[in-house]
């Protein structure tokens, strides 16, 4: 096994998490914050959309079982790359889209990722390549929240379902059993 991580943010941290957890390959998947500039970041600091920080995911994965390309082609297939600040009626910088590459190959993979989703796209994709950047881990009540809570979220009811619904049916060969 050789484990890497990856960093993306695609909106509420909330709903990326849960369709990563349906990957296999994946280990493990941690909601939290990036970008920004306050050291230790709260939720309420972070939704207020003064400390520059989004919400984001910080994903474990088996390269042997998931590769760091197909867990980009996942993030812009179940997000909207082309919203600029905004996912939905999620409105403000926490909500950006932006990838956070660990290392330069992670970084040649995300610009790859990039000029691939805009040729398979009508809209420009404004999904930015960040960092280096801080990974602040998410309060403990948001770590693998559709899987605790969610489900009795009417948020998460109306947004996670149609992200999960677009993973499996676009990539049904990366599912866990």
């Amino acid at each position: 096994m050789t484990m890497q991580e990856a960093i993306f943010a695609g909106g509420c941290f909330w709903c990326t998490e849960a369709v990563f957890n349906d990957i296999a390959g994946v280990h493990a998947v941690e909601s939290g914050y990036i970008g920004g500039a306050n050291p230790n970041p709260t939720y309420r600091e972070v939704c207020s959309g003064t400390t520059g920080h989004a919400e984001g995911i910080k994903i474990g994965f088996d390269e042997m079982v998931v590769s760091y390309a197909d867990l980009l082609d996942i993030f812009f297939a179940t997000h909207d790359p082309t919203q600029l600040n905004r996912q939905g009626n999620d409105i403000g910088t926490q909500y950006r889209s932006a990838i956070f590459p660990l290392d330069e190959a992670q970084r040649a993979e995300a610009e790859a990722a990039i000029a691939r989703a805009t040729a398979n796209l009508s809209l420009p994709v404004v999904t930015t390549i960040e960092g280096p950047a801080t990974w602040y881990a998410a309060e403990d009540y948001h770590q693998q929240y559709w899987a605790d809570e969610g489900r009795g979220n009417p948020y998460c009811v109306a947004t996670i379902p149609p992200k999960l619904q677009k993973l499996r049916t676009s990539f049904a060969d990366k599912l866990k059993d």
